[in-house]
C-alpha cells in the first residue's frame, strides 16, 4: 500500500487527523498510552510495539494499529523510524 492509498483508507474508516512521526535511532518509549485510535503506515526504517505478552516487529510497508488508551512500548530500530499515522 501506498502513502496516497493509505491516506484514503485512513479517511474512509474516520481517521480526521493524519500526522507524520520521526523516531530518533534506537530511541525507546515505555508504556505511554493515547486517547485516540491510532493506525500507522512504517514509511522507513523500523520499530517494535510491544502490547501486553506480543512483541513485534514493523518495517517499511508495515502498518499497525493501537486502540485508544492501549498501554504499549515502542523500540526504534538502528536507522530510526518515520511513519504516518491516522489518529480518531
Amino acid at each position: 500500500m501506498d502513502r496516497d492509498e493509505f491516506i484514503d483508507a485512513l479517511k474512509r474508516e474516520g481517521f480526521a487527523e493524519v500526522v507524520t512521526v520521526t523516531r530518533d535511532p534506537h530511541g525507546t518509549l515505555d508504556d505511554p498510552t493515547h486517547p485516540f485510535e491510532a493506525r500507522a503506515l512504517v514509511l522507513h526504517g523500523e520499530l517494535t510495539i510491544r502490547t501486553g505478552a506480543t512483541e513485534r516487529v514493523y518495517k517499511t510497508g508495515d502498518v499497525f494499529h493501537l486502540q485508544a488508551n492501549e498501554s504499549h512500548s515502542e523500540r526504534f530500530g538502528a536507522d530510526g523510524v518515520q511513519y504516518l499515522v491516522g489518529r480518531k
